[in-house]
């Protein structure tokens, strides 16, 4: 990890401090500073973390100028192709993808903990009924906490892995009565017969009514999503539960404050953001119209969906979703729906106008994932919930490599004090 080379820091006047260079399986080498301080009583600004590295990881990787993620040095590409959902879950905890028996009772253990606590159904009753659906997520995710507190030694890995097991099975049905109770329907109770996704779009769609039957092509498109979506490195939701992890916090909580951090709209509501401009922009009539004020560096307008902060070329996840997104419409004859043909024309004018091409603003997985969920039913207030049942998997192995590491401390970021100066306080009547 350490190479020979070293980094000397010259501040004039004083005599040089050389620090490690550390050498990473990809990506850029990092400068240790950690005795910075020690050696030379400074700290380091970086607003942001733009050029920081907080922790070593062995679970993701990007190359934002290639257009590359990997899962455990796996591609997106090929783990969205050959493995389902819970197969990338396992990947993401254990480092390595299951063999069948494996898989199998993986698939076994996550049936055996989908169901809540029947108390915890209670605790729905205190959100209004138009409460958003993230708000009741952030809730009742950090209230397992009070109902499963028996495994609470973290330092046992039995006790890690239990409490992946229920996160990882919960989040759909916690998801499932959220919805519900917005929408006023009964609550669906999970089915051992159906597939991790299948299952939560019975408990999503399904009524007492009647059996519902999921549709193979839509369970693979929102199965699909939750692969693309599972972990992305240290990004700020991430950063949060890694955060709130390194006090010891216990996996409900810390999960909750990643939830809290994704419902921010820079964050995992682009693809809300996404479909709320495909309203306002109303027609494919309007489309030149809304891209000549994209283009204005004077007009507010931002077309959202498109460009990404990491990727500097096109996204990886999205020439997967873009594939689905055309099989989930097709599957469902909606090609000349209103909105999806304004969203095609949006995404053809993106591939070939020279403007979007030189600025590399791309659809990114954003753009294609709401356009999916839209047609598949989920209302574009879920969208961001889907997105954390997605990331759970990640935030929870990111959980546990935290605290596994031997070198891991609570975090404590610094910062460049600009405040006043030290003074007194002044007598009441002599205060200005």
């Amino acid at each position: 990890m350490t190479n020979e080379r070293k980094a000397t820091l010259t501040v004039e006047g004083e005599q040089p401090v050389d620090f490690p260079i550390l050498t990473p399986t990809h990506g850029n080498e990092c400068i240790d500073i950690r005795a910075l301080v020690g050696k030379m009583g400074y700290f380091t600004y970086d607003s942001g973390y733009l050029s920081t590295a907080s922790c070593k990881s062995t679970i993701t990787y990007i190359d934002g100028d290639k257009g590359e993620l990997l899962y455990r040095g796996y591609p997106i590409e090929q783990l969205a192709d050959q493995c389902n959902f819970l197969e990338v879950a396992y990947l993401l905890k254990n480092g390595e993808l299951p063999n069948p028996s494996q898989k199998t009772e993986f698939e076994k253990a996550i049936r055996t903990h989908t169901m809540v606590h029947e108390q915890l159904i209670r605790f729905y009753q205190g959100f209004r009924r138009d409460a958003h659906p993230m708000a009741v997520m952030v809730g009742v995710v950090g209230a397992l906490s009070a109902f499963y507190h028996e495994a609470a030694d973290f330092s046992d890995a039995e006790h890690r892995t239990l409490s992946f097991y229920r996160l990882i099975a919960k989040l759909p049905t916690i998801i499932a009565m959220a919805y519900k109770y917005n929408t006023g329907e009964p609550f669906m109770y999970p089915r051992d017969d159906l597939s991790y996704t299948a299952n939560f779009m019975h408990m999503m769609f399904g009524t007492p009514c009647a059996t519902y039957q999921p549709n193979p092509v839509l369970v693979h498109a929102l199965d699909t999503i939750f692969t693309l979506h599972a972990d992305h490195e240290q990004n700020a939701s991430t950063s949060t539960v890694r955060l709130s992890g390194s006090s010891g916090a216990n996996p409900f909580a810390c999960i909750a404050a990643g939830i809290a951090c994704l419902w921010g709209p820079a964050h995992g509501g682009a693809n809300e953001a996404c479909l709320k401009m495909l309203e306002e922009i109303g027609d494919v009539s309007r489309v030149g119209e809304y891209i000549k004020r994209a283009k204005d560096k004077n007009d507010s307008f931002k077309l959202m969906g498109f460009g990404h902060r990491v990727y500097k070329n096109f996204d990886p996840r999205a020439k997967l979703m873009r594939k689905v997104c055309n099989d989930v419409l097709s599957e469902l004859g909606l090609e000349n729906d209103r909105l999806f043909k304004l969203a095609k024309e949006l995404e053809r004018i993106a591939l070939e106008d020279e403007y979007f091409i030189e600025k590399k603003l791309y659809p990114n997985v954003d753009f294609y994932s709401g356009i999916v969920q839209k047609a598949i039913g989920i209302p574009t207030t879920m969208f961001t919930c889907i997105f954390a049942l997605a990331r759970t998997a990640g935030w929870v192995a990111q959980w546990e490599e935290m605290i596994t590491d031997p070198e891991y401390k609570i975090g404590r970021p610094r910062q460049l004090y600009i405040g006043a100066a030290r003074r007194n306080v002044a007598p009441l009547d002599k205060r200005a």
